[in-house]
């Protein structure tokens, strides 16, 4: 019992951390709070639905959910956000609550407001033995995902010209224009990042509810923007470290707390949160800048 819920905890962490990290990354470089990242995370789902309706052997779908979040991500920030390039950061802000209610309705009304079932392989809802625990695949398969991703996502931000580009963009973009990096490909390779990482998580999403619907994205993009802010809003590590802090935190509570006070765990939360910014108020792992035009 104890191993399956601090399975459930680092599985449900790793998600919010994936996503928490889509966020910091374009933060830390556009000085956007994307809240259109949680319909890349719907969109990415029902292309997963379409493609096993269409009878792609599941990986592939997989493989085709994941990249159409990423491409849409791109898209976005070429039709909604480059033309807004230099705008005060409440337009910013106010032009990705447009695309994502924009989004919400052409799911509701091009597709369906109600949730449509997705058919997940059977192996993945089945449980194996180790030792004297018996332990979820599902959320095994999410933890070694969400492992997997993020470092890849550290080796590429360490390793490659373009990773090494964009950390330094995320510390003073002036500097890295001045050494005649383009601005574009910069943008647009945090914005390709960001939703790979949305069309990731989405993946782990469906496979613990095994549905998509049009506000799919909403809670878990709410959650990962919480945990940015409590990891240090633009820090990277910070966000990887406040996604899974958030995620261990509602595990423990969901499991430890009485009946009678569980419904009122999401406001435990919050006041932990709150808490934790008013000793911290620039998050638990600071950016090195924390606020750009």
């Amino acid at each position: 019992m104890v191993a399956q819920q601090i399975i459930n905890a680092v599985s449900l962490g790793g998600v919010y951390a994936l996503l928490a990290l889509g966020l910091a990354i374009v933060f830390s470089i556009v000085g956007l709070i994307n809240f259109a990242h949680g319909e890349l995370m719907t969109l990415s789902g029902y292309a997963l639905l379409a493609s096993l309706v269409l009878g792609f052997p599941f990986p592939v779908a997989v493989l085709v959910a994941v990249s159409c979040g990423a491409l849409a991500a791109v898209a976005m920030e070429r039709i909604a956000f480059r033309p807004m390039r230099g705008a005060s950061v409440t337009s910013l802000l106010l032009t990705s609550f447009a695309v994502s209610s924009l989004l919400k309705v052409i799911f509701q009304n091009g597709i369906s407001a109600r949730p449509q079932a997705v058919a997940m392989p059977g192996w993945m809802t089945g449980a194996f033995s180790f030792g004297d625990f018996t332990i979820g695949v599902g959320p095994s398969i999410s933890i070694v995902v969400s492992a997997l991703a993020l470092i890849a996502m550290e080796v590429f931000l360490r390793r490659s010209v373009t990773g090494t580009a964009m950390r330094a963009a995320a510390e003073d973009f002036d500097v890295v224009r001045l050494m005649g990096i383009p601005a574009s490909r910069i943008i647009a390779t945090a914005f390709l990042l960001s939703g790979l990482l949305a069309g990731l998580a989405a993946m782990l999403w469906v496979a613990q509810r095994a549905s998509v619907d049009p506000l799919m994205g909403f809670t878990p993009v709410l959650k990962a923007f919480i945990a940015a802010v409590v990891g240090g809003l633009g820090s990277l590590p910070g966000a990887v470290a406040g996604g899974f802090l958030l995620g261990i935190i509602e595990v423990l509570l969901q499991a430890t707390l009485p009946a009678a006070i569980a419904p009122y765990r999401d406001a435990i939360v919050l006041s932990g949160v709150i808490a934790v910014l008013l000793l911290r108020p620039q998050g638990l792992i600071p950016a090195v800048r924390v606020q750009r035009s």
